[in-house]
């Protein structure tokens, strides 16, 4: 099979779809791999290396045109047409989807009878994990989270001990104990800080523990995550609960780091306005949820703005602000995805498999379960027009 690795176009996507490591392994297997020029400049991999692994560098045109098309984000619309315009017939594309208000991508795919399989509807059973990019990305991007506001912050974040005196550590509240959430958890502890998390979901106490966070814990109603593992939204009742923990926590706080999704919904909002304000000058909140409208009241998403003093991040994609790591494990996980699929003759979809009719969103132009606009796990992209210039 011809498979085509493309550059993406989205302004803020640096990762690609494809490293030399996972190149070499589709060709081990007998593909025939089209890598388009740059298309992973921006996660400095070059030509040169794509190339050694056995890949053809060739035109947008080309890559597009393969067999299978592997991309970070899905196939978006242009000022002078559709990327997925460019697809051949039958053709299969992985990536991101994201369904839901493309009715241009719709009609192409039913046109060019084209399969998509997306990758946040992987599910999360354990035979999947080595393909669950959604994990792997909000690992990435809970990690990175930290990061960014311990660089904005004015403070240091471990306790300090010096001839001067005694500078306290930073005091860090991670709402939502999620992969993104422990990762934050873990890096905010492993750089010094004393770490408290909220989650709904009692089950994940030992967690935050485990990687030296201490849980609050409020009494609410029982079953508050979904078959999948992700936290079920709260009531309203619930909801005042949560908001006055947080309040309470929040304001005494130097960064607030919220990762709180819920699958197929707008995020909640569970840091008020009132306790930003409430927020010591210099304090940082990192709204990991952005993407799904956001926790906080006062995040812009894509933008960093202040607050009486109080930054406010709203950056949207984390996860590609690390392209080379992001690109190796995101590449992994569909390699790992692909080869569930192979056999002896080459790749076979086949919809009555668990993890295969999960992640097939059309097949061959028809939609499955809903499918574009079939309810999936929590976002972290959410698709934008291409960036003028682009391919």
């Amino acid at each position: 099979m011809r498979i085509g690795v493309v550059r993406e176009t989205r302004s803020d996507e640096r990762r690609v779809a494809a490293t030399p490591e996972t190149v070499k392994k589709l060709r081990d297997k007998g593909h025939e791999l089209l890598v388009e020029a740059g298309a992973g400049v921006a996660s400095s991999i070059p030509d040169a290396d794509y190339a050694s692994a056995g890949a053809t560098v060739v035109s947008g045109d080309v890559a597009w045109g393969a067999d299978m098309v592997l991309k970070v984000q899905r196939p978006l619309p242009k000022a002078d047409g559709h990327e997925a315009d460019r697809l051949s017939k039958g053709a299969i594309v992985v990536s991101f989807v994201y369904p839901g208000g493309d009715d241009d991508l719709n009609r192409i795919l039913a046109e060019k009878e084209a399969t998509i399989l997306a990758m946040e509807a992987v599910p999360r059973i354990s035979r999947a994990q080595n393909m669950d990019a959604l994990s792997s990305m909000a690992n990435i991007a809970g990690y990175r989270a930290v990061l960014e506001a311990a660089y904005l912050f004015p403070r240091y974040l471990p306790l300090l001990m010096t001839a001067a005196g005694r500078i306290p550590p930073a005091q860090v509240l991670v709402v939502g104990a999620g992969v993104a959430g422990l990762s934050a958890i873990a890096t905010a502890k492993r750089l010094g800080a004393v770490v408290k998390a909220f989650d709904t979901r009692p089950a994940v106490k030992d967690q935050v523990k485990s990687v030296g966070g201490e849980f609050l814990q409020i009494e609410l109603e029982a079953n508050a995550e979904d078959k999948g593992g992700y936290a079920k939204a709260a009531s309203a009742e619930q909801t005042e609960k949560i908001k006055k923990l947080l309040h309470e926590t929040g304001v005494q706080s130097d960064i607030i780091i919220t990762t709180a999704l819920v699958g197929g919904r707008t995020a909640p909002r569970l840091i008020e306005a009132e306790t930003v304000r409430a927020m010591k000058p210099g304090s940082v909140v990192v709204d990991l949820a952005v993407e799904g409208g956001g926790n906080c009241a006062l995040t812009e998403r894509g933008a960093a703005i202040q607050v009486n003093g109080v930054w406010i991040l709203g950056y949207t994609n984390l996860a590609g602000r690390m392209p080379f790591d992001a690109s190796r494990l995101y590449a992994r996980n569909i390699l790992n995805l692909l080869m569930h699929f192979h056999g002896k003759e080459g790749f076979k979809l086949d919809m009555n498999d668990e993890i295969t009719g999960a992640v097939a969103l059309t097949h061959q132009g028809q939609p499955r379960v809903d499918g574009m606009k079939a309810g999936l796990p929590p976002a972290t992209l959410i698709p934008e027009k291409a960036t003028e210039g682009g391919n």
